[in-house]
């Protein structure tokens, strides 16, 4: 499903992912029955402190496999606070564009560093594995962010993929990590969690490189109309 609103300053938030629909029907049924001390400030600041406590159990999942149980939780509590921060702030009408837009995503790429590098420090995927994912996340974030500012569009989701969809795979990621235990290498000195923390990075680097292409091509043509209308009138 694709989604369009518009935020202050006229850049449209764009969502067009598999769980669009029903996420914001969710949240949309959420937003009214929220305390008024439950402020965006607070959602925000609940999931930065998931995204530690996830990346903490990641670490100690080194001593205790249960501890995997522990991420999967923050995971919900994270979707919870990063979904809803926004969203409260726009049903209540009280939102702050310029500080709510630097705190947000600021927030979103340091909880992204804090959870996969928890990853990293758990015996089932390599640190530099773990990290090459989230270079593609900042890869992805720094297109969104550029986007903004050069086009006006905000695109939430990358081939019909965001923040939700990620956590659901992270979730399943885990759970399967907890069943199988840290493997073998499979390819030399990769174990299978390594190789799919490779093809994901991989992938997200590739939609990184196509969105650039096309986007750089779409800002060209406007570039050029605009200049040609400049000139004709």
């Amino acid at each position: 499903m694709k989604r369009h609103t518009t935020e202050s300053g006229g850049v449209t938030r764009i969502q067009q992912s598999v769980l669009t629909r029903s996420e914001r029907a969710v949240l949309n049924w959420l937003c009214p029955r929220l305390p008024q001390w439950v402020t965006p400030d607070v959602l925000t600041w609940l999931a930065l402190f998931s995204a530690l406590v996830i990346g903490v159990s990641y670490a100690l999942s080194t001593f205790d496999p249960a501890w995997l149980w522990v991420a999967v939780g923050g995971y919900f509590v994270h979707w919870f606070g990063d979904s809803l921060d926004g969203s409260v702030a726009r049903w209540r009408g009280i939102e702050r564009p310029r500080y709510g837009y630097f705190i947000d995503h600021s927030c979103d790429c340091l909880g992204s560093l804090l959870m996969v590098g928890g990853l990293g420090l758990s015996p089932y995927i390599t640190m530099n594995y773990a990290l090459l994912g989230v270079i593609g996340y900042l890869l992805l974030a720094a297109y969104t962010f550029l986007l903004a500012k050069a086009g006006g569009e905000f695109e939430l989701t990358h081939g019909g993929i965001g923040p939700t969809e990620i956590r659901v795979f992270l979730v399943a990621l885990t759970i399967s990590m907890y069943f199988a235990g840290p493997m073998a290498n499979v390819l030399g000195p990769l174990s299978l969690f390594d190789l799919v923390a490779i093809g994901v990075a991989g992938l997200m680097m590739a939609v990184f490189l196509v969105q650039l292409a096309v986007t750089a091509r779409k800002l060209a043509r406007r570039d050029h109309r605009e200049r040609v209308g400049a000139i004709t009138r």
